[in-house]
This record gives structure tokens, sequence and C-alpha cells, in this order.
């Protein structure tokens, strides 16, 4: 398929607004200004566009939920706080197309009402976050943001607020709380976001990659974009791919290439022919799947099936050399790190399963630390406000399931197999 999202990746002048309306930037604006902004939600929902960050949400069904007061102030918050590892196809759109990000996110305010908006981006992202800043300055004197969106009635302002590193940010309502300049701690939900989000009003929270689908949406209609890949799970994919492969890096695919596909048609196969042994279909906080999965469409549904998520479709490939005790390991440690701290099974339960997997790798592991690490993810898994303890158990039980052996190893043997 041809590159929609990806489709100026490289390009060195891309990002600025002239080449963006060469290649007909902002006539999906045009047109979303003729219509009701209703029509524009109902678009939206035809089309079936899921949320790209990582629950898969209707986005559509999620706009609807926003109270129709016009008298309410409203915000729309872009989620570009990218900070989990494994994880980096929303740099691709911001740093070489930053103005396809503007476009969607003004249609979106325009459809559920929001006079403004925020592009929450992490903190390292010093490129990516001046490229968007510059491109928001081009369309504001271009008449695109401001007073008279393209000379409407509908007027919008956005801006660009990083955030200080904190990987809990990229949790919605944590998110809310840092830019209004509280601790990033997730919210007890309900009330929810759509009715009472940024400073007590109706917000809005939508990924990078989801907001910049809009305006191919708009543009060519939903039934178009409902015809790119499966039925539930519609419309074009980046893959970011990282690992053990030839050829990591970004893809733009339909949702039902297959992970078998993915890494040896288009990455080009192992690193060096070695074997496959494991991959990470969605994100550190996505439990692996083995070579009995390879033929698993990445689709929402179908990586629900196997107990694990597609996430933000950020692919890590594991050879035959991995030890999985340093991979859970390592995972293992950067949630314990990121813990916010709120919930004490989180808190806790995170810094609980380093120390045990701290002990094993240091060759001092016990007989019965699997089981007890296993007795501690059960602890942890949902009994937390937000999903980082959930997130933090995936890898380590789908390690420890499907590669019992090298923990055993480890213990057995007070070394890795692999050294």
């Amino acid at each position: 398929m041809e590159p929609i999202l990806l489709k100026n990746f490289g390009k060195p002048d891309a990002y600025k607004l002239s080449e963006y309306k060469k290649g007909g930037g902002y006539k999906a604006l045009e047109k979303a200004l003729k219509m009701k902004p209703d029509e524009v939600i109902e678009e939206v929902k035809a089309s079936g566009l899921r949320g790209r960050g990582g629950a898969g949400f209707p986005t559509g069904l999620k706009w609807g939920f926003v109270p129709k007061d016009p008298t309410l102030d409203k915000y729309l918050a872009c989620n570009a706080d990218e900070g989990e590892p494994g994880t980096f196809k929303d740099r691709g759109i911001m740093d070489f197309d930053p103005h396809l990000l503007i476009e969607g996110m003004i249609i979106s305010s325009y459809a559920f009402g929001a006079q403004t908006s925020y592009i929450y981006i992490r903190g390292e992202f010093v490129f990516g976050a001046k490229r968007l800043e510059a491109a928001i300055e081009e369309a504001r004197e271009a008449g695109i943001l401001g007073k008279s969106v393209m000379g409407t009635k509908f007027s919008h302002e956005m801006h660009v607020h990083r955030g200080a590193g904190a990987y809990i940010c990229g949790e919605e309502t944590a998110l809310l709380n840092s830019l209004e300049g509280y601790r990033g701690q997730p919210r007890v939900r309900p009330p929810f976001p759509a009715v009472s989000g940024l400073y007590g009003k109706p917000t809005v929270i939508n990924n990078v990659e989801t907001l910049a689908c809009v305006p191919a949406i708009i543009d060519k209609g939903a039934k178009w974009f409902k015809a790119i890949g499966p039925e539930k799970s519609p419309g074009p994919k980046i893959f970011g791919v990282s690992g053990h492969v030839e050829k990591p890096g970004l893809y733009e695919l339909p949702m039902n290439v297959t992970m078998r596909e993915l890494i040896y048609d288009h990455c080009g196969g192992m690193k060096n022919g070695k074997k496959f042994k494991a991959v990470i279909p969605g994100g550190v906080s996505a439990a692996l799947l083995t070579e009995k999965d390879l033929d698993t469409e990445l689709s929402f549904e179908d990586l629900a099936a196997k107990n694990t998520m597609l996430g933000a479709g950020s692919v890590i490939v594991m050879d035959e050399d991995t030890c999985m005790v340093e991979a859970a390991h390592v995972i293992n440690r950067f949630f314990s790190h990121e813990s916010c701290g709120k919930c004490t099974p989180c808190r806790e339960g995170t810094y609980w399963l380093q120390r045990v997997l701290d002990r094993i790798v240091d060759g001092q592991g016990r007989k019965d630390d699997i089981d007890l690490l296993d007795k501690v993810c059960n602890q942890i898994f949902g009994t937390t406000l937000c999903p980082l303890g959930d997130s933090a158990v995936a890898a380590l039980r789908g390690a420890m399931h499907n590669f019992r052996e090298d923990f055993e190893y480890h213990i057995t043997h007070k070394k890795c197999k692999y050294c």
C-alpha cells in the first residue's frame, strides 16, 4: 500500500507549510469546515478508526462522549509522550510531517468544539518540539490557526507543552495533571476526561498517530479508510520494529499483516541469519509471542486472542541468543523506576520483582524464586489505578511461561547459559 502517514518521512523540506500544501495539505481541513461538526464525528465513527496509542478505543465514539453544550470550554490534548522502550513511531510524524498532525488536531477540535489544544511531548524530543512550534507559528501566520480558522467562525489555538521525562505522563489522566502543573499521577475515574478533564472541563486525549489519520479520512472518506486492513482494525498502522532484524525501522502497513510477514518480508529476516526466539508486539507493556504465534495478524483482536496487545505497534524482536531472564530484568527495572508510587501494589510490587530478578541475575537465585515472582505478579495485576502495574507484569509473565528453562538454568547453575 502507498504510505499515508509516512508519505513525507525522510523528505528534507516536508515539514514546511509550503511543501505540505503542495501535497494537498489542509484541503481536508477546508472540507471539514464546510461540514457540520456532528458530520465530522460521524465520518470518523464510520471509518472505524481506533486509537493508535495502546488501548484501541474507537476515536469517533470518544469524541461523541463530549457534552454538546457550546458554552463549555473544551480541550484536545495530543499525547506525544512517547516514553515506552521500543516505541518511536510518533517521532516520524512529528519530525518530518508536523503539519499533518496539526491539521488532524484542528479537524478533531472542530468536530467536538475544542477552542484550545495542547501537544504534550516527551521532554527528550527537543528536535520534534522545535519542529512543531515552528509549524504552529507558520499555521498561525497563514490564518490556519487563531481567531478565525481559514476565515470561518471557528477559532482555535494550539500549544506545545514539553514534559519532564516521566513515563507515567503517557497515561491520559497523569498527562492532564502534568499539564495543570501537578505531579504526574493518574486520577480516579469516573469522572472521565470527556466530561471533566483539563481544568475540570471536557477534554479528549488522542495519540499522535490517531490524529494524523483524521485528514485522510475526511479527504478520502470513511469507506476508503475502512477498506484498508481487517474489518475491526481498519486503516494504516505504523509499526516501529527494533531488535534482531536486518532492517529495523518504521513500516506503515495494514493490520492484517502477520508477524512472520513483518519480520521476514519487510524487515529482511533475522539479523545475521540467527533463529527467531520471541517478539514483543506492542512495546514492553505487551506479553511476548513465540515461534508458534508468528502467523498471527497484527490486529487488535488477533493479538488480544493471544493474550497480548498491539499497543503502540512497537515490535521488539529477539533471536536465539537472547536470555529471557535478562530481558525481563531490564524491562522490570524500567517499570519499577517509572512507577509514580501512588498505588501500593505497583510501587511495592515492582520493587520486589526487581529485587528477586536482581538476585537471580547475580547468581544468587533460590529454588522457589520463579513461584515467588508469579505470586507477586498476581498481587499487582488488576489492582492499580492505571495500566502501568498490569504492563509491568505482562512481559515477565510471558517470559516465565514460555521460557521457564532460562530462569531455571540461571537459578540452578548460578549463571546465564548465553554468556
